[in-house]
């Protein structure tokens, strides 16, 4: 038996254990991330990855997706049908300014299938977002920057409370690659920037944080065997996206996508995917995205980690099942 003042020890170091002993804690979730998406979908087929990766990504609460660049009624309809496919209510769609473009819509047939609705308008919607979540939203902005400079000149104070911008756009040290070529390009105007640089000039000049996945990271090639693995699960989501990537691929006469949009996604999800660098841009009357002597005003990601961004794109496409149960395609008259 023990005496008294080993009881009374044993009992004083029970209490100092107690006390010393770190609590069990578990780790806090982290919410997911406002975002809100701005897309020229339904040109080039790579918009409609993008979307797909974000709806598939818990890391993301979508606010809303936007419209952005010539024909954005049909573009906000492809939007919605590939929402209702997807089975996600509750994103709202938006629609920028309307004007003609030369661009191809090559997935114009199965954007007309689906129901025709009534969009809000996309500048005042990102606004009001903003207003309401003042330094919580993250901006993916995947086409033309048209919708944002008109954000900048509506309400310039109130853009300046977002979080950041992750941009697919620019064309830093490497342009768009040469068919039959494996030497780098040298920078050029790249897609987004130059159909409206007076835009671009002003993101540059918000005072927003910019991460920007320009040319020299985002093209990454869809090539066949990712395709074929993508048409081994049946799903509305695979589903979809190889009927629009058979639409694009009849209106261009290409047979591999290049995934820019996909890659500025990915890295909104996960920043390992594609490592950013301090960069001073200046943004010329032409397109052009120099980087030039001065303080940093954006992060640019120069290479992008290819093994990890397809690690993260393929599972979260496949296994995503989600189905509307609403209808998605208009009667045929």
């Amino acid at each position: 038996m023990l005496s008294g003042r080993r009881y009374l020890v044993l009992f004083i170091a029970l209490g100092l254990a107690a006390i010393e002993a770190p609590a069990q804690t578990h780790p806090a979730v982290k919410p997911p991330e406002k975002i809100i998406i701005d897309t020229d979908v339904g040109d080039d087929v790579d918009d409609a990855f993008a979307i797909d990766l974000a709806l598939a990504s818990p890391e993301f609460e979508i606010l809303g997706i936007s419209a952005a660049w010539g024909d954005t009624a049909l573009r906000a309809q492809m939007i919605d049908r590939m929402l209702c496919e997807a089975g996600r209510k509750g994103i709202e769609v938006t629609a920028g300014p309307q004007f003609m473009v030369t661009s191809m819509f090559t997935q114009a047939v199965w954007a007309r299938e689906g129901i025709s609705r009534r969009h809000r308008d996309a500048v005042a919607f990102l606004l009001d977002q903003i207003q309401k979540h003042p330094g919580e939203i993250t901006l993916v902005a995947l086409g033309p920057l048209t919708n944002i400079g008109a954000a900048i000149d509506r309400d310039p104070a109130t853009f300046r409370k977002l979080k950041r911008v992750v941009l697919m756009g620019g064309s830093i040290h490497r342009g768009y690659d040469k068919a039959g070529s494996s030497a780098p390009q040298p920078p050029i105007p790249e897609y987004n920037i130059d159909r409206d640089p007076g835009a671009a000039q002003k993101l540059m000049a918000s005072g927003v944080p910019i991460f920007m996945l320009p040319l020299d990271s985002t093209q990454v090639k869809f090539v066949e065997s990712k395709r074929a693995r993508l048409a081994t699960v049946n799903t509305p989501m695979t589903n979809s996206l190889l009927e629009l990537v058979k639409e694009w691929s009849h209106g261009t006469g290409k047979d591999t996508e290049t995934l820019f949009d996909a890659v500025a996604v990915a890295y909104a999800v996960d920043a390992t995917t594609c490592p950013m660098t301090p960069v001073h841009i200046k943004v010329d009357d032409k397109g052009m995205t120099k980087p030039t002597s001065g303080p940093p005003n954006a992060q640019a990601c120069l290479v992008s980690h290819e093994e990890a961004f397809f690690n993260l794109l393929m599972p979260r496409l496949m296994q995503q099942t989600l189905v509307g149960t609403e209808v998605c395609v208009a009667p045929s008259r």
